[in-house]
């Protein structure tokens, strides 16, 4: 079983009046079995949590059990677990299949178990015909399936990714993202993904956990997260364009920002100081839309356009499908936004419902 908890997890650096607190007690639960993508910028104690579960690193404060044993005093190897990092890790002078059997070797396994799961490895993730070779005669993309295989051999409760892809061009990546969704459709062990890649986290999360500070600011599925974002640091960093966000009030006939009131399709959830919320796709060009800005820029990008502007002192964007006419550069156009798409923070940058 590789359900993992982590119970007002802390992790400081230094002591005293030098010390730094990098993680303010994280709480979560991971059932065995669920896919989870850490996510957040860089510097936000994403990569430091999963070497704290690793037990890479010493944790401060708190506990994390894995498999329902507290871990904290565990060394990595009695942990149960497998990680795969993100500069692959691999001996240059083993070829693949002593790469991937080196762990076993270590732990005295058979010769037959050996290469009962080599082989089984190889299979799921179609290395059979690289197993002679050296990590010099692979590509990137090739060499980090072999980090994952090598991860895979060892039949851990728990798989701990360091941003495994981030060193792989584009293409490359997105082809890895579904090898590690179709392997873990096969193995079902529990995962955790560290990555600053929303894309990465949105496509492959079952939930994910947004990260700021140390601290832990949105746990939930991809939908919820990116449809109910709990804060406007998790609104303006995942989605991209990210959200538009416009300061103002709510005042009688609708929300003033600067020196413009917007109409609201639907009454705000209170009056006073709140932040206006609208993500770009949901804003619709409209003649008499009621909200109005002007065009300063225009971006194609294939099947959408992205279109920049004002509204009023306010810089917003609305994209538009690639088949529509789009407005021309200086023109004034109308904005429609559904009541429901519409999200509310407080001045403090929390959701309010």
């Amino acid at each position: 079983m590789g359900a993992i908890a982590l119970r007002n997890v802390e992790k400081t650096y230094g002591f005293g009046h030098k010390s730094v607190k990098v993680i303010h007690g994280v709480n979560a639960e991971i059932p065995d079995g669920e896919f989870i993508v850490i996510v957040g910028p860089s510097g936000c104690g994403k990569s430091t949590l999963l070497r704290m579960v690793a037990g890479l690193e010493e944790i401060t404060g708190g506990e994390i059990h894995i498999g329902g044993r507290i871990v904290n005093q565990l060394e990595p190897a009695e942990r149960d677990i497998a990680m795969v990092f993100q500069n692959y890790a691999l001996y240059p002078h083993m070829s693949v299949y002593d790469n991937m059997a080196y762990g076993l070797k270590i732990a005295k396994k058979s010769k037959a178990e050996i290469d009962e799961r080599v082989n089984k490895a190889a299979k799921i993730l179609e290395l059979g015909a690289l197993l002679q070779r050296k990590p010099r005669e692979l590509s990137g993309g090739q060499r980090q399936r072999v980090a994952m295989g090598r991860a895979i051999v060892r039949q851990p409760a728990v798989f701990l990714f360091d941003e495994p892809l981030s060193n792989l061009d584009a293409k490359l990546r997105a082809q890895t993202r579904l090898e590690i969704q179709k392997l873990h459709q096969e193995l079902g062990v529990t995962s955790l993904f560290v990555t600053h890649d929303q894309v990465e986290a949105m496509t492959l999360a079952q939930r994910m956990i947004v990260m700021n500070g140390g601290r832990i600011e949105q746990m939930g599925t991809p939908e919820q997260v990116y449809q109910k974002p709990a804060s406007t640091f998790v609104a303006g960093f995942i989605g991209s364009p990210p959200m538009n966000l416009l300061t103002g009030e709510v005042v009688a006939g609708g929300f003033r920002s600067g020196a413009q009131t917007l109409p609201l399709p639907s009454p705000a959830p209170r009056s006073g100081a709140l932040m206006l919320g609208v993500r770009p796709e949901h804003a619709e060009l409209r003649e008499g839309g009621g909200w109005t800005m002007k065009v300063e820029m225009i971006e194609m990008l294939g099947a959408e356009r992205l279109v920049y502007g004002r509204l009023g002192e306010v810089l917003f964007t609305v994209r538009l499908d690639g088949t529509l006419v789009p407005p021309k550069l200086g023109d004034v156009v109308g904005l429609h936004v559904p009541a429901a798409q519409l999200h509310w923070f407080d001045t403090d940058g929390r959701r309010v419902e």
